[in-house]
């Protein structure tokens, strides 16, 4: 079975940039809407973005719209966060995830597939 795989994260200082990246190493999930989240320590995963499968629609989360942008390239089964003008507010570890449906969403319990996480870490 395939897994979500992610990547990308580190360290950075206050304003700086990373990208992550999930890769669909089985090619499970290649028909489906994915989702990235973050889940800061001692706080609940919260939503980040979304994209559908076709890349045509994409959701953001207030606290980011504007500095992240979320992308895929299905011939490389891959979705990416972009993330600039990064602040330690960011700091957490970021997770893919993967639906069943082609139309992605903000909520977590419609994502049944979940890759382990990267951490991404702020500095001030």
């Amino acid at each position: 079975q395939g897994q979500l795989v992610e990547s990308g994260g580190g360290l950075v200082q206050a304003g700086g940039s990373l990208r992550l990246s999930c890769v669909d190493s089985g090619r499970t999930h290649s028909g489906s809407a994915r989702g990235w989240f973050r889940q800061a320590p001692g706080k609940e995963r919260r939503f980040v973005a979304a994209i559908s499968w076709s890349g045509d629609t994409t959701y953001y989360s207030e606290s980011v719209r504007g500095r992240f942008t979320i992308s895929r390239d299905n011939a490389k089964n891959t979705v990416y966060l972009q993330m600039n003008s990064l602040n330690p507010e960011d700091t957490a570890v970021y997770y893919c995830a993967a639906r069943d449906t082609m139309s992605p969403s903000s909520n977590r319990y419609e994502y049944p597939y979940w890759g382990q996480g990267t951490q991404v870490t702020v500095s001030s």
